[in-house]
């Protein structure tokens, strides 16, 4: 295999040697084939690479956030309020809209690309012979980044499931579950109950849990009665009440009143909120944070590819929507905002998601469907969705496109005023389109 011959110098100015790749790309290029499968669920290689680096033990507290759909939106929240108490957190998403940098975060900023390389060679030099997959290496990456840098706390984003996910191998000393549908049923079961149970696979005995799911699978509830973990449920443990433009949350004796919505047109979340100010309440002896800390959190939260607007002659909204769930609460809150015209979605998936349900959903709202494949090894071509639709009787105002960009071109010339053009089934099509506009905009 190809080796670099070029020696990096650490920020501290220590030699690490040579490094087996010098660009974030060619790391990742290979990192993308070093492993049988892409996605090999289970915790033993990743544990024993995590040990060798002495990473299972951490000087900062654990927050892990599992679920279907919410979580990104959960950690973005959680880390802007305790960063607003002032402080230090490590966040680690995935996948990422634009750049690889984005999914591990030190108060808000993504790690360089030579810290990336740095750590992916130290990672490199533990694992031995041990195969490792892209996204274990990602995770390595975080854990080791946030100590580098020490973080008083790390927010996690469990990645797929939760009993066997790499971000796994670190107890949580705090775990949030949010809403759990039906998704990955290859790797975790056809029903909310049997996908409850892997999710819970993130608690642990005595370590406080929240679920902001307003209707838990009982197998979520079994789980933390069976690991002796403390549960706060949403509507038993904790409430919202939704008001004109404001909302407000409550638990035993505590009334937080007057909150800023996170977003305007997004009731869910509201219910991703909740959560998070009851994973807060959890850890308040630990990590204090104040109201004020609260609403400036709330009222500032945003995050691109949840319902973003982006304004214009023909405005577009981008939403990663790619499950029946997420899609329904997608098509709600499209029908709350007025449109003079019509609606044309841009529309690419993946090969595993269950294409039927999104479309039927999506058809309330749709005016034209602009389909465009998506090249990635796990991405569905544009003839495999359209021919899915025409089996659900869609056959009128179906356009195949080549790619997003393209798309966006051609309907932003044919659209008129009053139209608008939403962007969904994917976190690669809305990184895809959030990287044409970003080329346009001045």
């Amino acid at each position: 295999m190809m080796t670099s011959k070029i020696k990096s110098i650490s920020k501290s100015g220590t030699h690490l040697g040579q490094l087996r790749f010098n660009s974030l790309e060619k790391w990742l290029e290979w990192q993308e084939s070093l492993h049988f499968t892409a996605i090999e669920l289970g915790l033993e290689r990743c544990r024993r690479v995590a040990n060798n680096m002495g990473l299972l033990k951490p000087a900062y507290n654990v927050i892990s956030v599992a679920g279907t759909n919410g979580k990104g939106s959960s950690i973005t929240m959680l880390d802007k309020i305790l960063r607003n108490a002032d402080y230090k957190v490590g966040r680690y998403t995935s996948p990422h809209l634009l750049r690889y940098n984005e999914r591990i975060c030190i108060n808000g900023v993504g790690v360089s690309d030579s810290e990336l390389c740095e750590s992916f060679d130290r990672i490199d030099r533990a694992r031995g012979e041990i195969s490792l997959t892209y996204f274990e290496f990602g995770t390595l990456a975080a854990l080791d980044l946030f100590r580098q840098h020490n973080v008083d706390l790390a927010v996690l984003e469990v990645g797929l499931g939760g009993r066997l996910d790499a971000v796994n191998v670190l107890d949580a000393d705090a775990a949030l579950i949010t809403s759990i549908d039906i998704d990955h049923q290859q790797w975790l079961g056809d029903n909310r109950e049997s996908i409850a149970r892997e999710k819970a696979g993130i608690f642990r005995n005595k370590a406080p849990a929240v679920c902001s799911d307003d209707n838990p699978p009982q197998s979520l509830l079994d789980c933390a009665d069976a690991l002796g973990t403390p549960l706060s449920v949403l509507d038993r443990d904790y409430k919202l009440t939704i008001g004109h433009g404001e909302w407000s949350w409550e638990t035993n004796n505590i009334l937080f009143e007057h909150l800023p919505r996170p977003m305007q047109f997004c009731d869910f979340q509201l219910q991703n909120a909740a959560g998070v100010l009851m994973v807060l309440e959890k850890i308040k002896h630990d990590y204090p944070v104040s109201l004020e800390n609260i609403k400036q959190g709330l009222s500032s939260f945003r995050l691109n590819g949840r319902m973003q607007f982006i304004p214009g002659r023909v405005p577009k909204i981008l939403d990663v929507a790619h499950n029946s769930e997420s899609v329904r609460v997608l098509v709600k809150n499209i029908n709350k905002i007025p449109c003079l015209g019509q609606t044309h979605l841009i529309v690419g998936m993946l090969k595993d998601k269950d294409h039927p349900e999104v479309f039927k959903v999506l058809n309330n709202i749709a005016d034209s469907w602009n389909i465009i494949t998506l090249t990635e090894e796990r991405g569905s071509d544009a003839k495999t969705l359209i021919s899915e639709l025409k089996s659900l009787g869609i056959s009128e105002n179906v356009v195949e496109y080549a790619n997003v960009g393209y798309a966006l071109e051609q309907l932003d010339e044919l659209s008129m005023t009053g139209d608008r053009i939403i962007v969904t089934g994917s976190f690669l099509t809305v990184g895809a389109a959030l990287e044409h506009l970003y080329q346009e905009l001045p």
